[in-house]
């Protein structure tokens, strides 16, 4: 609900644009004689022209700025676009970015939506997450993912998410792994190097024919995963319904299944503690396996060399965490992250007060809470295929492999604060 003073700041804006005659689109843009001259920001006219004088409206565009500022008339606007101009700092996150870097103007909506095909499947169930390591919680959270399936027509999805610190086994080992420890759905576990992100598995199920997707994970993911997904759908892929489904609460501090998570696994693995580390895989699984996997992952995070609980497991030194980031030591402007909840990678243009802004390669922009990201590296491996010269992928291969050249700088300057 908007307070009485936001109802005043916007009613004097409204007038403002009135005496100017200049006319609204709803979202708070404005428009004089089909060309887009001002917005609405906090309250007050922000007007985009570089010759624009304080207090007067601005003169006429030139066609070349036009063209660098991608305006368009309110009348020849595509939903697309409209959605574009509906996010403001938290509404940033999940919402698609519209237009491409792209002198020759905005994309159009046949850029954007996915190709067409013949839908001969009904719903797929999936689980996208990290896993890592599994734990008996996750248990849970399949049997809840196949209960919830139409027929059985569910997937499993690892990510590909690997690091020393809250990803010490690689997509290999947890497959393993958790066939081993969930025999009843080893046959729906994907390895698939494919999937890195949930968008990854979502295109896939497009393509597979799917009419409808149920996305099944923890209740603190819930309304990240209902946003971003749903705001990309007729967009990356394209379904007739979207459902994102609550596996339950977990408590942190509980004792049983519910308390169990694979941060405090890979606590009790720093700390050495193998014997609360076996509370947290199935009672089935063999002690020897167990202990191998307890060996897997202080290998994998590299304990020797020491550890921060706030790094590894930063749900149990919040304060830690916090402090860094407060004072700007991680997670910086600029920086490249991955959300490990749903795999993006992106670039930080905002720096919110436990939150970050990103925005990937592909100008998808999301929302991200500090703990549910890690600083990500570019990966310039690319398939001969895909670095044939003239080619889309090309330019990006060569824009990745240039030093000062790197990609979300361009929404940098837009929304750094001030």
């Amino acid at each position: 609900m908007k307070s009485f003073f936001q109802f005043l700041s916007e009613s004097t804006a409204v007038q403002q644009a009135a005496r100017m005659g200049l006319t609204g689109d709803g979202h708070g843009g404005w428009y004089k004689d089909g060309e887009f001259v001002a917005k609405t920001e906090k309250g007050v006219l922000k007007f985009y022209n570089k010759r624009q004088k304080p207090g007067q409206q601005d003169p006429a565009q030139s066609e070349k700025e036009k063209r660098l500022s991608h305006t368009t008339s309110a009348k020849d606007e595509t939903p697309a676009q409209v959605m574009q101009k509906k996010r403001e700092d938290d509404d940033l996150a999940g919402a698609p970015l519209q237009q491409k870097d792209d002198p020759e103007g905005p994309v159009e909506p046949e850029d954007l939506t996915p190709p067409r095909n013949e839908r001969t499947k009904g719903t797929l169930t999936i689980a996208f997450g990290r896993f890592n390591p599994p734990t008996t919680g996750h248990e849970k959270l399949l049997d809840t993912v196949a209960s919830s399936s139409d027929d059985g027509d569910y997937v499993i999805v690892p990510s590909r998410s690997q690091d020393k610190k809250k990803n010490p086994l690689d997509a290999d080992q947890k497959v393993s792994v958790m066939r081993s420890m969930f025999p009843n759905h080893s046959e729906k576990i994907v390895n698939d190097p494919q999937n890195r992100t949930i968008f990854d598995v979502l295109k896939k199920a497009h393509n597979d024919g799917y009419t409808n997707v149920r996305i099944v994970g923890g209740a603190d993911r819930q309304k990240e995963f209902d946003k971003l997904i749903n705001n990309y759908n007729g967009l990356k892929y394209d379904f007739d319904k979207v459902e994102v489904r609550s596996a339950g609460d977990r408590d942190p501090d509980g004792d049983g299944i519910e308390g169990m998570s694979a941060s405090k696994q890979r606590k009790y693995a720093a700390e050495n503690d193998f014997e609360n580390f076996l509370k947290g895989v199935p009672s089935a699984m063999n002690k020897k396996v167990a202990k191998e996997l307890f060996k897997n992952i202080r290998t994998g995070m590299n304990i020797k060399e020491g550890w921060n609980l706030w790094e590894i497991a930063p749900i149990f030194d919040w304060k830690n965490l916090r402090e860094h980031f407060v004072g700007k030591r991680i997670f910086k402007v600029g920086d490249l992250v991955e959300n490990l909840n749903h795999g993006l990678v992106g670039r930080i243009i905002r720096r919110g007060t436990n939150y970050l802004i990103c925005v990937t390669e592909d100008n998808i922009m999301f929302k991200s809470w500090i703990k549910d990201v890690n600083e990500a590296k570019i990966s310039h491996g690319v398939p001969a295929s895909q670095r044939e010269v003239g080619t889309d992928s090309y330019l990006k291969y060569a824009l990745k492999m240039t030093p000062q050249v790197t990609w979300g700088k361009q929404f940098i300057n837009k929304y750094r604060k001030k």
